[in-house]
């Protein structure tokens, strides 16, 4: 049972730092983030599709937030 739990948190791990770009993306509301988690999930499986997402996330400018 435990090695169910452990499998888990493994794969849990791993599609996380997958979607590290997109997370990051999306939490500085940047204004490419579409174009982001385009590159992410059909060039992330490549480390350089994945770098290139990650630095675009890193790189872009906020949006400003809607006031309501």
């Amino acid at each position: 049972m435990t090695d169910l739990f452990f499998g888990l948190f493994v794969l849990g791990a791993i599609v996380g730092i997958y979607f590290l770009p997109t997370i990051v993306a999306v939490n500085r509301n940047g204004v490419n983030t579409g174009s982001i988690v385009v590159i992410n999930v059909f060039l992330g499986w490549t480390l350089i599709g994945w770098v290139v997402a990650l630095a675009m996330a890193a790189k872009t400018t906020t949006q400003p937030r809607a006031t309501s």
